[in-house]
């Protein structure tokens, strides 16, 4: 789907052919919590992550599924995830490599509710955002410290417009080991942070992708080319006990036919 144009992507990225069982052209909204196992070796299966399928819709939807993918095409990534709204997201996101005592950087220019997230509530939750102004490279690489584990950003700061230098902050970021995380609400099929460095981009499908201003939600889309397994993630690393000691990086740092999906895979699982 990726060889279309964007204005095919946004169509039919995610559901190229009619739905298969009533040949409906629109994707199909799937009003249900559960979904039927063929057996309990089918049931086991995709609980323990052996297989891909429906379990319940907080976790996954054939509806949710759609969108997931068509996002994903669009900005080029690896795989998506669909939450309740563009806080969730960078909430998910950013939770999910971080631990107590781990810092973030970000740059200063954010969405209000951003900075109110960053400022107040993560250190409630252990975790330390340090703000630097978006153009000061210099200040961006000061901040980050052993502890940092991130540096965030977004495509257009919220309120001033300031555009950051995407490919410098990549740099210093990715020197550091660390993943560039963007925000990319308002450039979403414009602005492809992927191309420019970022390893990860959450947005509001509140604004541009919904468009009429109608529903909530929001998005997480993994480029797939981070490296989790640099020796800062270790809980990409180390057995996972929720899951029988599965070790998230060992079996979807290179899953076949899909690539590295480790993080996307590990938020869905983990913290919806």
């Amino acid at each position: 789907m990726n060889k279309h144009r964007l204005e095919t992507i946004v169509v039919h990225a995610g559901q190229e052919t009619p739905d298969p069982t009533t040949g409906a052209r629109a994707v199909p909204i799937y009003q249900t919590t559960s979904y039927v196992f063929k057996d309990s070796d089918h049931a086991a299966n995709l609980f323990a992550l052996k297989e891909f399928g429906n379990i319940y819709t907080r976790i996954m939807n054939p509806t949710t599924d759609v969108f997931e993918r068509r996002i994903a095409a669009i900005e080029g990534g690896s795989g998506a995830l669909a939450v309740a709204s563009g806080q969730a997201a960078e909430t998910l996101a950013l939770l999910n490599i971080t631990r107590p005592g781990d810092e973030i950087v970000a740059t200063s220019n954010l969405y209000g509710g951003t900075y109110e997230l960053f400022h107040y509530t993560f250190p409630k939750l252990g975790r330390k955002v340090k703000f630097v102004p978006s153009g000061d490279l210099a200040a961006l690489k000061a901040a980050i410290t052993p502890k940092t584990r991130a540096v965030y950003a977004e495509t257009i700061g919220n309120p001033k417009l300031d555009v950051p230098d995407f490919e410098a902050i990549a740099k210093i970021t990715h020197e550091a080991g660390l993943p560039f995380v963007v925000d990319n609400t308002v450039g979403v099929g414009l602005v492809k942070p992927f191309d420019f460095g970022a390893d990860i981009i959450i947005a509001s499908a509140t604004k541009y992708i919904g468009g009429h201003g109608t529903s909530i939600g929001g998005v997480i889309v993994d480029s797939g080319k981070f490296n989790w397994n640099n020796g800062k993630f270790p809980d990409f690393t180390e057995p996972d006990p929720s899951y029988h000691g599965l070790k998230f990086w060992d079996v979807f740092g290179n899953f076949p036919g899909m690539g590295n999906v480790a993080f996307i895979i590990k938020a869905r699982v983990q913290l919806l």
